[in-house]
């Protein structure tokens, strides 16, 4: 293991409950252990999930005082033996936590290269959002020529990567978003349709869109009344792909609709220490696509690194679209 001169660095602290109580401090930067990597972080891409940590509302609770973040962008400044990274390699990374800082851990088997010509922004964009999509699409379930996929807040960074990815694999894809302008985004990352689900109900846009036959996947990324909604909308043995509850509500799925539509509710997650084979396949494809230009990652803002508290609520309050970045180094747009 290459040695690390001890030091501190910057790092966005959650030392209590809340986005409020996160503070911008000092912390000792990390020392790599076998099979880990130590990354001088360029860029970090902000998630809802980081919003929910804070709040203790998140799958994963880390012990406080911890570096918020988990996903980033930057180059290997030190490594472990036998993980096949060198100092100065680009990678890419989801994280536990820990992104949000100038230099963080990132295991071995969780990155993946950056493609020559890629930003280290757009890189940044990639492994959460864009795996998840992959996950969803390809291996949960799989999308094809005679599917057509209707995605939920598709403006957003899992939505747009789910569209990108769906359309990729020949699917017809209806997008519905809130606002002209959105709408408009997701047209160009590749959607058939946008729906303005503000103008208009959706129920009533994808009937109409669909001839009344429905569509065979629905993405939901939102929950609450949404869920059932695209209950609705799926035709005979669809499937409802459940990825989040941006909504905040977490729905009460009728299991009657789904027997007598013989629909599948399937729930869409994934974790290193379950699915590393699974994993290891996804996040190789998604290197050969993103390297080949297949998918364009839309990053709607970039703020820079003292600003994560306004960045973060921005997020909250669904005023961005596609990923949002935290810009830790010079170079990283």
């Amino acid at each position: 293991m290459v040695s690390m001169t001890n030091g501190t660095m910057r790092a966005w602290r959650s030392n209590a409950k809340g986005l409020s109580a996160l503070e911008l401090g000092e912390a000792p930067c990390p020392q790599p252990k076998p099979g880990e990597l130590l990354v001088q972080v360029e860029a970090a891409a902000l998630n809802y999930a980081d919003i929910l940590m804070l709040d203790d509302r998140y799958q994963v609770r880390p012990e406080r005082p911890f570096t918020a973040g988990q996903e980033l962008a930057g180059r290997v400044i030190a490594s472990g033996p036998d993980t096949g990274f060198a100092p100065g390699d680009r990678v890419a990374s989801k994280v536990i936590c820990g992104a949000f800082a100038d230099r963080a851990i990132v295991q071995n088997d969780m990155a993946m290269r950056v493609p020559p010509g890629l930003s280290m922004a757009a890189a940044a964009a990639l492994p959460i959002a864009y795996t998840t999509a992959l996950v969803a699409l390809t291996e949960s379930t799989t999308v094809g020529a005679g599917d057509t996929v209707l995605v939920l807040a598709a403006a957003g960074g899992t939505g747009l990567a789910m569209v990108e990815v769906a359309k990729h694999y020949s699917a017809f894809v209806i997008a519905a978003a809130g606002g002209a302008e959105k709408c408009a985004l997701t047209l160009e990352h590749g959607a058939d349709i946008a729906i303005d689900y503000r103008r208009v109900p959706l129920l009533d846009q994808v009937r109409t869109a669909t001839i009344g036959r429905g569509v065979s996947v629905v993405v939901d990324t939102v929950g609450g009344s949404a869920t059932l909604d695209a209950l609705r909308l799926l035709s005979w043995a669809g499937r409802l792909l459940v990825v989040g509850f941006s909504s905040g509500e977490i729905p009460q799925i009728p299991a009657n609709r789904l027997m007598l539509r013989r629909l599948s509710a399937i729930g869409v997650y994934w974790d290193h220490s379950h699915d590393q084979e699974m994993l290891a396949r996804t996040t190789g494809r998604l290197s050969e696509l993103a390297a080949s230009g297949a998918f364009r990652p839309h990053i709607g803002a970039v703020f820079p690194f003292n600003d994560l508290p306004q960045a973060l609520a921005a997020l909250g309050k669904r005023d961005t679209t596609g990923k949002v970045i935290l810009k830790t180094a010079p170079g990283s747009e």
